[in-house]
């Protein structure tokens, strides 16, 4: 059998291994294409050497145990995000769902116990799924849609909780196992965390879906080509956003012992950072979950390496934002871009 034939075999098998073929071309090997990948690997372990020179107790167990705690919420909820980003889309409301998730769990766990977390899990992933069909079906660019919904499970976080933090004492057991449970010493939050960026990885690189949503974000109309619903696809990104946001809801409330409508709100800016950080080009279908594990644990340990410089903990913000457009800056394919808006 030749080569090409191989080839047409391997296609009509597998219609979203054609799309991914049909646009390579399009991306290029230069030599920049192939090292552009490792940069975050490298400032990752240039800012770890940096620290540890200014703090050397920076690698110490204890050290370790806070940055995986501080990873784990962050790094799910960045997961999350980079579902939709691969797409193309953007979801701004996944840092507020996460607060609304943990005003739920806060208010079902102590009567409902571990089905109180199923149906917090179940009502997340429901509005991610309702955001996803509202931007594939009315066509409403995925900005608009999220904006509005920040909003809207922001004002009902406030209303159902009082506009208060409801604390978290019986029944907490349930998920306080995350934030007590050790593994060789370390965090079992944060061991999950990094275990479920790896499972979905190896998932993305496996499934036809998972290499589909890589092939939406790079050439739309290859994959519409390949019979592949992209209705589907963008509904399907959406509601992993929901899910992961109401599965760092869960972690936030076991590491916070309690639930508020703004507790996860302060991390929308640091998990955006992290996707494109990592790796993850804001214009979709290039990036995956091993990129962003690595953008979250340079914005931990950014956070870390701030403090230790004695930066004002007030210009953090300002300091995502500025990286947040580096990031998007070297990332982006402009060769993909009409114009610019």
């Amino acid at each position: 059998m030749t080569l090409m034939n191989r080839r047409t075999d391997e296609a009509a098998a597998d219609p979203s291994t054609a799309a991914l073929r049909a646009i390579v071309p399009a991306t290029g090997r230069s030599w920049r294409d192939r090292l552009t990948p490792l940069i975050p690997l490298v400032v990752l372990i240039a800012l770890v050497l940096v620290i540890t020179i200014k703090q050397p107790n920076f690698l110490s167990l204890y050290s370790m145990r806070g940055l995986l705690e501080s990873v784990a919420p962050l790094l799910l909820l960045a997961l999350g995000q980079m579902f939709v980003i691969l797409t193309g889309g953007i979801d701004l409301a996944f840092a507020a769902v996460a607060s609304f998730g943990t005003v739920l769990l806060a208010l079902w766990i102590p009567d409902m116990g571990p089905g109180g977390i199923v149906l917090a899990l179940l009502v997340t992933s429901l509005i991610g799924f309702v955001n996803g069909f509202v931007v594939a079906k009315a066509q409403v660019p995925s900005f608009i849609v999220t904006l509005g919904a920040l909003g809207l499970y922001s004002g009902i976080g406030l209303w159902i909780s009082g506009a208060s933090t409801i604390r978290l004492s019986e029944g907490y057991d349930v998920v306080g196992w995350l934030a007590d449970l050790r593994i060789a010493q370390l965090p079992a939050s944060g061991l999950l965390a990094i275990v479920i960026a790896v499972v979905i990885a190896v998932l993305m690189g496996t499934l036809r879906r998972g290499r589909a949503l890589h092939a939406l974000g790079l050439a739309e109309p290859a994959v519409l080509m390949s019979g592949i619903s992209t209705v589907r696809l963008r509904i399907l990104a959406f509601t992993l956003s929901g899910l992961f946001s109401g599965l760092a809801a869960v972690m936030l409330v076991a590491l916070q012992r309690s639930g508020g409508p703004s507790l996860a709100d302060s991390m929308q800016l640091p998990a955006i950072a992290a996707v494109v950080i990592g790796g993850t080009a804001i214009t979709g279908g290039v990036g995956g979950a091993m990129k962003t594990l690595v953008g979250a644990l340079i914005i931990v340990v950014l956070r870390v390496g701030l403090s230790a410089v004695g930066v004002d903990p007030a210009w953090e913000q300002v300091f995502y934002g500025a990286v947040i457009v580096a990031a998007v800056a070297l990332t982006i394919d402009r060769s993909r871009l009409r114009s610019i808006k």
